[in-house]
């Protein structure tokens, strides 16, 4: 049982990883398309000043992730890092550059400069995500931990390239949403707007890929596909209606309800894939159970969450206030 707890507190974290840093990541994707140095000056600056307090506070879900699935699931820990290293070199290479084209672009000595660290920055906000999706896609598929002679290349398969496109457009959905909210508040109307179409936009692109991309689960990903149609169905559907909702409140310009249901939608479909998964950590490979640390190790996490809990909330509370209240103040 206690095993079952620590895997839930885990996804938890990655459910809150998959809202906050997605839309760090996807501000990243809308800076990459904003056009011209003079053309998207004023989505660039909106970017700063939505992401530029909270941007990198938003890792320490990913590393919770990472130090619970180590810490309480050593052996899928180690088939994972084996069996996906490839796409985890891409995803740390892309963090790192991420930060470091966001921090000096705004301290470049030159406009040439500025744009290539802003380049660094968007498009390592694009790369991201993506393989961290494949990584997800190629775990829900069932080849990690199996041994293959392939292993290099189980994240290239129709399931992980499914997860890696889902979530670039699940990140941009979510920026999009949050940054049409922010230039209503900053009343920029003309922004706003053009923001708000690009929402429409986005939600209709993620809405049709999340529907193809069951197609290929049946014959890739059985076990995932099974799950999804059963056990985590009501995610799925909750997923659905909080996506049509948010169309809805974009379309009456309910911006801050629209925030909300957007990440419903984005929580509900990841918790979907936890549920749809359960109870394999490797799916047809290893359960939670087998792939479980001592009885020791797992009290001593589950006390841990809870110090954390105590801890990092409060501050992380206190730090989206702070920057809430800073947003204003501009």
């Amino acid at each position: 049982m206690s095993a079952d707890i620590v895997a839930a507190i885990m996804f938890a974290a990655i459910t809150l990883y998959a809202v906050f840093a997605g839309a760090d990541f996807g501000s990243g994707m809308w800076d990459l398309l904003a056009g011209s140095t003079r053309r998207g000056a004023k989505t660039r600056r909106l970017i700063d000043r939505a992401i530029g307090p909270v941007w990198e506070a938003n890792h320490v879900w990913l590393i919770f992730v990472l130090v619970f699935l180590w810490t309480g699931f050593p052996r899928p820990f180690g088939q994972i890092m084996r069996d996906l290293a490839i796409p985890f070199w891409f995803v740390g290479l892309g963090i790192v550059l991420r930060g470091s084209g966001f921090a000096f672009r705004k301290f470049a000595p030159d406009l040439r400069s500025a744009r290539l660290m802003g380049i660094v920055f968007a498009s390592s906000s694009v790369v991201t995500p993506f393989f961290l999706g494949t990584i997800a896609g190629a775990i829900a598929s069932g080849r990690v931990g199996t041994g293959a002679v392939d292993d290099e290349t189980i994240w290239l398969s129709p399931t992980s390239l499914v997860g890696g496109v889902l979530a670039v457009a699940t990140c941009a959905f979510l920026a999009a949403v949050f940054l049409t909210a922010e230039a209503d508040r900053a009343r920029d109307i003309d922004l706003a707007e053009e923001l708000r179409l690009k929402a429409f936009f986005a939600a209709a692109v993620t809405g049709a890929i999340a529907l193809v991309g069951v197609i290929p689960l049946r014959n890739d990903a059985p076990t995932l596909f099974e799950g999804l149609t059963g056990r985590g169905a009501p995610e799925i559907a909750l997923s659905s209606v909080a996506g049509v909702a948010t169309l809805i409140f974009l379309r009456r310009r309910e911006l801050r309800r629209a925030r909300v249901s957007a990440v419903v939608a984005v929580a509900a479909i990841v918790l979907g894939w936890g549920f749809s998964q359960y109870p394999w950590i490797l799916v047809d490979t290893v359960t939670i159970e087998d792939g479980a640390g001592n009885s020791a190790t797992l009290t001593a996490l589950l006390v841990a969450s809870g110090i954390a809990a105590v801890i990092i909330t409060p501050a992380l509370v206190l730090l989206f206030r702070l920057a809430d209240d800073n947003k204003l103040a501009h």
